[in-house]
């Protein structure tokens, strides 16, 4: 198998391995972050049902 390779020698094969096994996105290091630290402004990317909440806190 020949493999693809830039003008400047890099691997393209190598690059997209690199880039499958890195880890999380800037945006999804974000998300995670919002739902499991309850930081401030982070309610965009809640999924608490607020309602819920205060059923289960007063018994309602």
């Amino acid at each position: 198998m020949d493999k693809k390779v830039t003008k400047t020698g890099t691997v393209i094969d190598d690059i997209k391995y690199a880039n499958d096994n890195s880890g999380m996105s800037y945006n999804e290091a974000k998300a995670y972050i919002a739902r499991t630290t309850g930081g401030h402004n982070t309610k965009k990317f809640s999924t608490t049902d607020i309602e819920q909440v205060r059923k289960e806190i007063h018994g309602d």
